[in-house]
């Protein structure tokens, strides 16, 4: 078998080779192996955000059904055989309840649109994650074949046409969480009410 006959197989480097010889492709594959640190970074602080936010959401609940319990308890053992007085005055711990009522929904409501918020950046950066996993294995597999302004150019398109789909607003989770809590102070007031004056 003549030399020009062998194959070209046992001669061509691996691809990893080639980019360790080849200056430009050794630093963009050091340069989004370090971008995939700091995106794998960025989940774990999102994804930590996320639970602490959603142990917040629990606080509320908690404090929202101890606060109307304990203030119903210490209506219902403080009113006297009830009167058109206590009656007349009834307006003021409704007041009061009414009020950190809202307060609370309100509370409750912000963390709910802080958490989905933190869920979408969470989702981006998992994206993002993927899109740069698969250029970094790209490069890995094709060694200097690897056309650098094409693949990047394609990264970067990827990045920036990323269209979040935007749904028709229906009645969500949150919606249905606001609705109860109001109805429960709604419910906790009409209980007052009839404590003080029935």
């Amino acid at each position: 078998m003549a030399e020009s006959d062998k194959p070209t197989n046992a001669t061509t480097p691996h691809p990893l080779h080639q980019i360790a010889g080849t200056p430009t492709h050794r630093l963009l594959l050091k340069q989004w192996l370090k971008e995939e640190e700091l995106i794998l970074g960025r989940i774990a602080l999102k994804e930590t955000q996320i639970d602490s936010v959603q142990k917040e959401i629990t606080h509320l609940y908690i404090f929202f059904f101890l606060f109307h319990s304990i203030s119903l308890i210490l209506l219902f053992n403080r009113s006297s055989p009830p009167s058109s007085s206590s009656c007349r005055r009834s307006w003021i711990p409704s007041l009061c309840s009414l009020l950190c009522s809202l307060g609370m929904i309100w509370a409750v409501r912000y963390k709910t649109e802080v958490e989905a918020h933190l869920e979408k950046l969470l989702e981006r950066e998992k994206e993002d994650g993927k899109l740069l996993g698969k250029c970094v294995e790209e490069l890995k597999r094709k060694g200097v074949e690897f056309d650098l302004l094409k693949e990047v150019d394609a990264l970067r398109r990827a990045k920036s046409l990323r269209v979040e789909t935007k749904a028709v607003r229906k009645w969500s989770a949150r919606d249905f969480v606001t609705l109860f809590f109001f109805s429960m102070a709604c419910l906790v007031l009409g209980l007052m009410r009839v404590v003080l004056c029935n």
